[in-house]
C-alpha cells in the first residue's frame, strides 16, 4: 500500500568527494597531484564517526523492536466463515475493532491473542461497512488482554510506520515502510463502498492484514490497515507499495459509537441526497452520473437539482461516473458548501450545495 536516489546525484557525490587539487610543477618536472589535507581525517576521528553511525543504527534498531513489542500484544487473529484476518483489542472489556469485511455477515468468531493460548471465543457488537470497521467482542476476557494505544495525533507524510498483523496466516508478522500520502478517498469498486479521508502507505498490505495495527515508532497505532491498491496491468493483483488505511481519528469516533448504542449514529460522511447511475456519451464512455432521484428536502433538493439532471463536477472533481461521485464525496464533509455542475436540457448549470450527512 522510496524512489532511489537520481544516478546523476550520486555522480556528482561521487565527483566531489574525489575532487583534487592541483600543485604547480617546477620546469621539467611532471605534474604533482594532492588531496588537501584538511580533508585527511585522523584515525581518531574516523574511529568516532563509525562508532558514532553505529550507536545510531543501533538506537534505529531498537525503536523498531520496541513499537512492536508495544503493539503486537494488542492485534489478535480473528477467524471466521469469511476467512482469517486481524483486530486491535479496543479496550479491557474485550471489545476488538476490525474491518467491515473481515466480520462479513456472521455472529461468532474465534479470536487468538498473539500472546497465544487457546483460541477465545468472540460475537459480534456491530458493523459500518461504509467505512469498512466493525466490532466485535470476546466472550471471556483474560488476564493479560492488552488494549492497544489509538493516538490522534496529525499523520504526516514521511512519518515511518510498521504494519502489524496476520497476512497470508502468518501470524503476528510486521512490515515497514512510510506513510506516502493523507486524506486519500479510495473506491473498493463499483457498487461497492467509497472511503475518505484514508492514509497512504508503502507498508506492505496483503490478505490477512485487514483490520490490523498502523503503527508509529513509538508504538503508538495510528490506523487500521484495510485495503492494498490493485493495479490492472498485473491481472488486478496488488500494486506493491500502495496500501491504505482507516486514521484512527476515524476508527475512535465510530468504535465508540457501535459500543454505546449498537450502530453508527454520527458518521462524519457528507452526503448528497440523490440516486444515481452512470450514463455513456460518445464512444459508450462514461460521461457523468445521473440523478434518478433526490432525497426529499435533501441537500441536492434544496438546491434545485432534480431527477434527470446529469452531475459532471462537484467542488474541485469532476464526476464521470458513480464511482467519482462517491470519491468526490468522501473528501467532503457534512455542512460543506461546495459548487455542483449538472447538464440539464443540453446546458450546464451550477448549483451551490450544502451537504448533509449519511
Amino acid at each position: 500500500m522510496s524512489a532511489a536516489a537520481p544516478l546523476c546525484a550520486a555522480a556528482l557525490l561521487l565527483s566531489g568527494c574525489a575532487g583534487q587539487e592541483r600543485t604547480p610543477a617546477g620546469a621539467g618536472s611532471s605534474p604533482a597531484y594532492s588531496r588537501p589535507t584538511d580533508f585527511l581525517p585522523t584515525d581518531d576521528a574516523t574511529d568516532a564517526t563509525g562508532a558514532r553511525d553505529a550507536g545510531e543504527a543501533i538506537e534505529l534498531q531498537r525503536s523498531y523492536q520496541r513499537a512492536v513489542q508495544e503493539v503486537l500484544p494488542s492485534v489478535v487473529e480473528i477467524t471466521g466463515p469469511e476467512g482469517l484476518g486481524s483486530g486491535i483489542v479496543y479496550d479491557a472489556d474485550g471489545h476488538v475493532v476490525t474491518n467491515a469485511h473481515v466480520v462479513g455477515e456472521e455472529e461468532e468468531f474465534e479470536v487468538t491473542l498473539a500472546t497465544g493460548g487457546r483460541p477465545l471465543t468472540a460475537t459480534a457488537v456491530a458493523s459500518y461497512p461504509e467505512q469498512d470497521l466493525a466490532v466485535i467482542r470476546l466472550g471471556e476476557v483474560p488476564d493479560n488482554l492488552r488494549p492497544g494505544n489509538f493516538d490522534t495525533s496529525r499523520v504526516e507524510v514521511g512519518q515511518i510506520v510498521l504494519a502489524m498483523g496476520n497476512p497470508l496466516g502468518l501470524s503476528s508478522s510486521v512490515t515497514q515502510g512510510i506513510v506516502s500520502a493523507v486524506g486519500r478517498s479510495v473506491s473498493e469498486g463499483e457498487g461497492l463502498t467509497t472511503l475518505g479521508d484514508l492514509v497512504q502507505t508503502s507498508a506492505a498490505i496483503n490478505p490477512g492484514n485487514s483490520g490490523g495495527a498502523l503503527a508509529d515508532l513509538a508504538g503508538r497505532i495510528i490506523g487500521i490497515p484495510t485495503l492494498a491498491a490493485r493495479d490492472p496491468q498485473l491481472g488486478g493483483g496488488t500494486a506493491p507499495g500502495i496500501g491504505f488505511a482507516i486514521p484512527s481519528t476515524t476508527v475512535i469516533h465510530l468504535t465508540d459509537q457501535m459500543i454505546e448504542y449498537g450502530e453508527v449514529r454520527d458518521s462524519g460522511r457528507a452526503e448528497l441526497g440523490v440516486s444515481v447511475r452512470t450514463v455513456l456519451g460518445e464512444g459508450f464512455e462514461p460521461a457523468g452520473a445521473a440523478v434518478v432521484a433526490t432525497a426529499e428536502d435533501g441537500p441536492a433538493a434544496r438546491a434545485g437539482i432534480r431527477p434527470g439532471d446529469v452531475l459532471v463536477a462537484l467542488g474541485s472533481e469532476q464526476v464521470t461516473d458513480v464511482v467519482s461521485l462517491a470519491e468526490a464525496l468522501a473528501a467532503q464533509q457534512p455542512e460543506d458548501t461546495v459548487p455542483v455542475v449538472v447538464e440539464r436540457a443540453g446546458e450546464e448549470e451550477r448549483f451551490e450545495v450544502t451537504l448533509g450527512e449519511a
